[in-house]
């Protein structure tokens, strides 16, 4: 392959990796700009392909460009944090690797890449605020923190009571509770409920979702941060010391980081904890509750969670039954959500349908009770101030309990291709949806590679807002 074809394909594979890449080349010109890099600086890629670097960037020089300094002194720069105005006037927080592309002694080429931690850099700004809030509630004293119990859990079926039952049980002990259960099936509301029923019920309940923050973040946020520890860090406890004599929740523990989870089950074993940068063992006296949106059996055999960690977790468990499960309780849910509602719209509504009870009793709710609820929020909030009954057209959901293909005739009028390209596309825009429009999290539902989503996502010209 010769040399032209081998720069073009590494452009073509640089388009592909999320974080930016500038290279120039010995006499100083930019060789490849991707979009990654471009979308950073707000810069278009054909101002800046094959142009001197110092005509295009004219504020800088040799000791003020890493880019230079590898290219003209063979400096190597690692990890370096950055923070600048791009061509908008935005603030960007950049974290740049900078090194010398050396053949025979001679600098041929000097590499740049940049991973934007802008909104990394936000969201450590919030959780600092949050630490704040809780050092001092007075801040916000006007907040109302809704607190359940188990008088506040709605059911009747069997297999929901059972359920229920051995919860109770649980909140008479300290040993650890895993609860398993699909997203919507009201997993924390009995975490809260095993807390509130507890001995510990006037000590702290603090709750984390293991999937809203990186490692890095989330390891401050439960550990605490030693003041010196490293570059802005402060004394600050962690959720294990605010919730020290009471309990903690680690919501979706299967998508905690695999390399935080060795020092969780540290601190499960020897029930202390060490702030991130400290060197002082605080003791803490803490019961957890894990919750899980994926069998147990699977995130196992898909190494998503350490096993020794899964049997000190799994001390009791609690399987949630879907609500598709629980037939008996989807009428009486519907219910008190319209009752909920009805206040919160001013509405007036007393009950369903014939054909209204057909559709609730005959869809299969991927969603679980929160689906159902914002399926009656939408209902009550649409309906006439006239309109006492819920009937079928005030569900904006067109339901497939089987999720089956029964219509070929859209195949045949359009091609099998076709049909299942737009097949996929919804399945990803669905896969998006659900997990925020976080492609990493998005590519792990659907089981591809980052790279594979972002492709196909161009391909659809899918948007994410």
């Amino acid at each position: 392959m010769k040399a032209k074809e081998c720069l073009l394909l590494m452009q073509n594979i640089l388009q592909l990796v999320d974080e930016g890449v500038h290279v120039l080349d010995k006499h100083g010109n930019t060789i490849i700009y991707n979009e990654a890099m471009a979308t950073l600086e707000k810069m278009d890629s054909s101002d800046v392909i094959k142009k001197p670097f110092k005509d295009v960037f004219k504020g800088l020089n040799d000791e003020t460009s890493t880019l230079l300094k590898a290219l003209h002194s063979k400096t190597v720069t690692k990890n370096l944090k950055q923070t600048y105005l791009n061509k908008d006037g935005k603030e960007i927080s950049t974290i740049n690797t900078t090194v010398p592309v050396i053949m025979d002694g001679e600098v041929i080429a000097a590499v740049e890449v940049a991973k934007n931690i802008t909104k990394i850099e936000e969201m450590s700004n919030t959780i600092l605020k949050l630490h704040d809030e809780i050092e001092k509630p007075e801040v916000v004293k006007h907040k109302k923190v809704k607190k359940y119990n188990f008088d506040n859990i709605v059911g009747r079926s069997e297999n929901f009571l059972n359920v229920i039952e051995r919860a109770k049980k649980s909140s008479r002990n300290t040993a650890s509770v895993f609860i398993y259960g699909e997203t919507g099936t009201g997993k924390e509301l009995i975490a809260q409920s095993i807390h509130y029923a507890s001995s510990r019920k006037d000590k702290p309940f603090k709750a984390q979702n293991c999937a809203a923050l990186p490692e890095s973040l989330l390891e401050g946020l439960l550990f605490g941060t030693a003041k010196g520890g490293f570059t802005g860090a402060v004394d600050r406890p962690g959720l294990f010391e605010q919730a020290n004599g009471g309990t903690l929740l680690l919501d979706e523990i299967n998508s905690m980081p695999y390399e935080l989870q060795p020092k969780l089950l540290r601190v499960l074993q020897e029930n202390y904890i060490r702030r991130v940068g400290g060197s002082t063992d605080i003791p803490i006296d803490v019961r957890i509750i894990t919750t899980c949106n994926e069998q147990p059996e699977k995130i196992l055999r898909e190494g998503k969670l350490r096993k020794d960690l899964f049997y000190r977790l799994n001390v009791i468990q609690l399987n949630v039954p879907p609500l598709r499960d629980r037939v008996d309780d989807i009428i009486l849910l519907a219910k008190m959500f319209v009752d909920k509602h009805n206040v919160r719209f001013n509405k007036h509504v007393t009950g369903f349908s014939d054909d209204a009870y057909e559709f609730l009793l005959s869809y299969d709710y991927p969603g679980n009770a929160r689906e159902l609820e914002n399926m009656i929020m939408s209902a009550v909030s649409m309906c006439e101030d006239h309109e006492h009954i819920l009937d079928s057209s005030h569900f904006c959901i067109q339901h497939t309990s089987h999720h089956q293909i029964d219509d070929y005739d859209k195949i045949e009028d359009s091609g099998i291709d076709s049909y299942l390209s737009n097949l996929e596309k919804k399945i990803i825009e669905k896969a998006l949806s659900d997990n925020n429009n976080n492609i990493t999290r998005a590519s792990k539902a659907l089981k591809i590679k980052r790279q594979t989503l972002q492709h196909k996502i161009k391909k659809y010209d899918i948007k994410i807002l």
